[in-house]
């Protein structure tokens, strides 16, 4: 089935493109989308429509950093049960959790993974699907959008760095004063880095009975997707051992009471497999504990479960291009 987006970012669109006094109508124009229908609980559109809403903005307002202004207009209470379930937990941390777990009934197309490593977190947007031309618009407007709504729900002005996977856009030095610190593009992946002690700050609006129903609308609306979407996160968090290392197939299928072929069967139908989760968080956790200047190449690799540095090196090289050394450097 094609990803989908649900039908909340295209009202976002018509709402941004209604400052520059141009109408909804010209944004749907053709594609057989109301403001009514798409506002319905559970709209959803498919990724190929979205990316045709996408760059008709672009053309219609004339604005290439389109993505800048999508993100301060984003707000948390517009993502339904799960913006709500996100802004009542008690800390950062629980917020990012909800976030994560609860991303697939925003869009199929985007996978969110929270990795924290050596004192430094990590908030990784993964592309499930090819996002094309709108690439920028959603992977930049999600990730400056997410900050801003972290300094809104924490009442605080949080600091880190952000990291894409993709060559700056042209556009970019016009809005760079919007990020929420260092930018590189060019990276291994699309995250937001920052001090793992910001995910215990308090959240200004916990509400733990308020959490408790939106988590169960969420709930609900997970499994209204028909997989279980959840699914790769769990294998992630039981195949992750405390020293740093990854238990193996049989070991988490085990764990979540299926036999290995039922295991790579759900997840082949996700569209991933165990090897490709590991080797996720393999270089999730790799990226961070390079930043850490007090490891040495043989401990990460070790850390990892590499039997040496030089099969470290190999990994990192097939998925970044460098070496973990002229990784560091950069």
């Amino acid at each position: 089935m094609e990803p989908t987006f649900s039908g909340i970012y295209a009202l976002q669109l018509a709402e941004l493109l209604g400052r520059w006094g141009i109408p909804a109508s010209e944004l749907f124009a053709g594609l057989g989308l109301t403001e009514a229908a798409l506002a319905e609980p559970g709209a959803k559109l498919p990724l190929s429509v979205q990316e045709k809403l996408t760059e008709r903005a672009r053309h219609l307002t004339g604005e290439p950093g389109l993505a800048f202004a999508l993100a301060l207009q984003m707000r948390i209470a517009a993502h339904g049960e799960v913006g709500i379930a996100a802004m009542t937990a008690s800390n950062l941390r629980g917020a990012l959790e909800v976030a994560t777990r609860f991303a697939p009934t925003r869009s199929t197309a985007i996978e969110l993974r929270l990795r924290e490593e050596n004192g430094m977190a990590a908030l990784v947007i993964e592309e499930r699907a090819p996002l094309r031309t709108m690439r920028d618009v959603v992977i930049l407007s999600l990730s400056v959008g997410i900050w801003h709504i972290g300094n809104a729900i924490t009442g605080h002005e949080l600091h880190g760095d952000a990291e894409f996977a993709f060559e700056e856009p042209e556009y970019f030095q016009r809005f760079s004063g919007l990020a929420p610190g260092q930018v590189r593009f060019g990276r291994p992946a699309n995250q937001l880095v920052f001090d793992a002690k910001l995910l215990d700050v308090p959240l200004v609006m916990a509400d733990r009975a308020a959490q408790r129903v939106a988590r169960e609308q969420c709930e609900r609306a997970l499994e209204a997707l028909g997989q279980d979407t959840s699914l790769p996160g769990r294998v992630r968090a039981l195949a992750t051992r405390e020293d740093g290392g990854f238990q193996s197939l049989e070991e988490v299928a085990k764990r979540l009471a299926m036999s290995e072929r039922t295991l790579k069967r759900k997840l082949g139908a996700l569209g991933t497999s165990f090897s490709e989760l590991i080797e996720e968080q393999r270089r999730d956790a790799a990226v961070l504990l390079l930043r850490s200047p007090h490891l040495s190449i043989e401990e990460i690799a070790d850390r990892l479960g590499y039997s040496d540095a030089a099969n470290f090196t190999r990994a990192f090289r097939r998925w970044t291009g460098k070496s973990p050394r002229a990784y560091r450097k950069s």
